[in-house]
C-alpha cells in the first residue's frame, strides 16, 4: 500500500500555516487567540487522521471479511 504524500503534505501544511499564525499572534500579544488558533489547527489534522483511520479499518475489514 503506497502513503499519499497529498495527505502528509496538506497536514504539513496546515502545521506550518497555524504556527505561523500563533507566532504573529503571540508577538502582538493576542496570546488567548493564538492558543485557539493552534487548537482549531490540531482539531483539523485530527478530524484528517481519524477520517483516514477509519477508511484504513474499512479495508482491513473488507479483506477479512472476503476470507471468511
Amino acid at each position: 500500500m503506497l502513503i499519499d504524500t497529498a495527505i502528509l503534505f496538506q497536514i504539513a501544511g496546515i502545521g506550518i500555516v497555524t504556527a505561523l499564525i500563533h507566532t504573529i499572534l503571540k508577538q502582538m500579544g493576542k496570546e488567548d487567540v493564538a492558543q485557539f488558533i493552534s487548537l482549531v489547527g490540531f482539531a483539523i489534522v485530527l478530524i484528517i487522521v481519524i477520517n483516514h483511520l477509519s477508511q484504513l479499518f474499512q479495508q482491513i475489514k473488507s479483506v477479512f471479511m472476503l476470507q471468511g
